[in-house]
């Protein structure tokens, strides 16, 4: 089944619709004719603003609300058939300085959720996690890993309700709000200097458009409890630094040469590389030409109907999933990247 006809007259609520990653999926999914969209979101300014551009409408609901309001967040579900989950705390070092502000939010929100979806029966639930969940070194990935697990558990205690609970995983999503490439242009703007923290750390990126595309794989190809794993790009975020550089310099008035590197350490949490998928997870993981699945390891949820993902196989080569050993994007294919995905503009 196309994924138009698997979305279309559904009803769909996305959590933190008024983010990057929500805003997209509010975009994408309307082409596929929903019968209705609701946008939950604390942020009262982006729901304005975001409420001007689709008031046109009739099928999109604007619900202001906190996913930690346990009542607030039952009332968003009620006659839902889909939930996509990305309201959360983001940011590494917020996380690191408040660390039960995420817990509250990305654990106990995501059991409210969870809860909700149970009490109406939800068909599909689709939390967006992150490779900071894959051995954490800080606040915000140990609060998505737990987030994984609850959501993974879910389908085994959900008794004969219906829901299926799945995880996707993402690393760096270009252009989405707090990414690096926003601070590196406004640093760019001034003059430098351009802040790196370690002249060897790599990350994993990915075009907004292919995430999306790939969620929606996700959703249709899930059955209960996986994680679903994209295969990303990866890159050295020195020559990140270096390429924009180079390409905006003259735009801001000023010769490549002029704007400096500098090295400020790394900061709280931290990590030099990131990591998608661990060895112990690739041992139960199907591979396909743009993503793992890694199936659940409750051995209750293990009897999964592999014939059901197309074009799948065993891993051929066990081993962790890393920004730090995948091939990493030259320089040129950085720079194809960026204007390809409207990140930087043409010098004039």
């Amino acid at each position: 089944m196309k994924q138009s006809e698997k979305m279309k007259n559904k009803k769909i609520l996305i959590t933190g619709g008024t983010g990057s990653i929500g805003q997209e999926i509010v975009q994408e999914i309307l082409k596929y004719e929903p019968k209705v969209v609701r946008i939950l979101d604390v942020d009262e300014t982006k729901q304005f603003e975001l409420q001007q551009e689709y008031e046109d409408h009739e099928n999109v609901r604007f619900l202001l609300g906190d996913i930690r309001d346990k009542e607030r967040l039952s009332r968003a579900i009620e006659d839902i058939d889909i939930i996509f989950h990305t309201a959360a705390l983001k940011h590494v070092l917020a996380c690191e300085y408040n660390p039960f502000e995420a817990v509250k939010t990305n654990v106990i929100g995501i059991q409210n959720l969870i809860d909700g979806a149970m009490d109406e029966e939800v068909e599909k639930v689709i939390f967006t996690s992150s490779d900071k969940a894959v051995n954490p070194t800080n606040v915000m990935g140990a609060t998505k890993l737990l987030a994984e697990r609850l959501i993974t558990s879910a389908n085994y205690y959900k008794g004969a309700r219906k829901t299926i609970f799945s995880s996707v995983r993402f690393g760096n999503v270009l252009g989405s709000r707090g990414s690096i490439i926003p601070l590196f242009k406004k640093q760019i703007e001034h003059g430098g200097p351009v802040t790196i923290t370690n002249n060897e750390m790599t990350r994993f990126i990915m075009p907004m458009r292919e995430a999306i595309d790939l969620l929606f794989k996700a959703t249709g190809l899930a059955q209960r409890g996986e994680i679903f794993v994209f295969k990303m790009r990866a890159l050295k975020i020195t020559d990140l630094a270096e390429v924009m550089i180079d390409e905006l310099a003259q735009n801001c008035g000023y010769s490549p040469n002029e704007i400096k590197l500098k090295l400020i350490g790394t900061k709280p949490g931290e990590k030099l590389y990131e990591e998608l998928m661990t060895e112990d997870e690739a041992r139960r993981a199907l591979e396909s030409e743009d993503m793992f699945i890694v199936l659940p390891e409750m051995k209750e949820l293990s009897h999964i109907d592999k014939s059901s993902y197309p074009s799948v196989s065993e891993i051929t080569e066990v081993k962790a999933y890393t920004s730090k050993d995948v091939k990493h994007l030259t320089r040129e294919e950085i720079k194809g990247i960026l204007y390809r995905e409207n990140l930087i503009e043409e010098v004039k």
